[in-house]
């Protein structure tokens, strides 16, 4: 019997048997109408209407509420649809169902080391130049030596860029006393962060993080709302900054893992 629980977020209604055959659990976010076989996040104390906002935090809140203690396996970790860890390198251009079946984790072994797996990096820095100019010129003109300074273009200018400038500050203001002045340095400082909102890890440290995310979200709803939330690098401002906050707390709180994250959609396949 594997010891991870790792559930699947979808928003299509027939990926079931796929995500069924992987020994994961299904996830249905969205308005599709899911089979009972779905876990979703609309039962019991929710917050599903955010979906649009959140992403795939809102099923994070769903099982903060009402869905922990029934879990009983050591570890849970969280994949979607078209993001798998895999649990070594692989060429996506030539990646079969069956290379999913076998390379997507379906334990954690050797865990004395670490618990926590996060995805590989993502260097923010090596973004393509030549669009950050096409699309944000005025900012580089404003400061140009980000044009040629690498270790300059960090997190949080990565942030402001397409997030809204002064936006992740205004967010890291509303923190607790114990996570702010550190978040802070992190995003200042760093140049990569572990992407996808993906992780996993032992079951122990998901009320811990939980307790510090959803208070600050629901801080953060009084200044940036959600109907004034237009276009990809706002409507979701909340899963973007989860994402850039997943990084800064488990690797300040846990021993981390890192695996490779595949992209490859499941709707690329027949359902079986």
């Amino acid at each position: 019997m594997s010891n991870l629980s790792m559930f699947c977020l979808t928003l299509k209604p027939e990926h079931e048997s796929l995500i069924r055959l992987l020994n994961y659990i299904p996830v249905g976010l969205g308005n599709n109408k899911f089979s009972n076989n779905f876990l979703n996040d609309k039962s019991g104390v929710n917050i599903s209407d955010k979906n649009t906002y959140y992403g795939e935090y809102t099923f994070h809140y769903w099982i903060w509420k009402n869905y922990l203690n029934q879990i009983k396996t050591e570890w849970v970790g969280f994949c979607q649809y078209r993001k798998f860890f895999f649990t070594e390198l692989y060429d996506e251009s030539n990646i079969t169902f069956d290379k999913i079946k076998k390379f997507a984790i379906k334990e954690v072994k050797n865990s004395k080391e670490f618990d926590c797996i996060l995805g590989n990096q993502f260097y923010v820095n090596n973004y393509k130049l030549i669009k950050i100019i096409k699309n944000h010129l005025l900012k580089f003109v404003q400061n140009p030596k980000k044009i040629f300074r690498k270790n300059e273009r960090t997190i949080k200018f990565h942030f402001d860029l397409f997030h809204g400038k002064g936006n992740l500050d205004a967010a890291i203001d509303l923190l607790d006393d114990k996570n702010r002045e550190d978040f802070r340095k992190f995003v200042s400082t760093r140049v990569s962060f572990n992407p996808h909102n993906m992780f996993i890890c032992k079951k122990e440290c998901l009320t811990d993080y939980y307790e510090t995310i959803f208070p600050w979200f629901q801080k953060c709803e009084k200044i940036f709302g959600f109907k004034d939330l237009k276009g990809y690098g706002l409507q979701r401002i909340y899963g973007f900054l989860a994402e850039r906050f997943l990084s800064y707390w488990f690797l300040k709180n846990h021993k981390v893992k890192e695996l490779p994250i595949i992209v490859k959609d499941l709707s690329d396949y027949k359902p079986l």
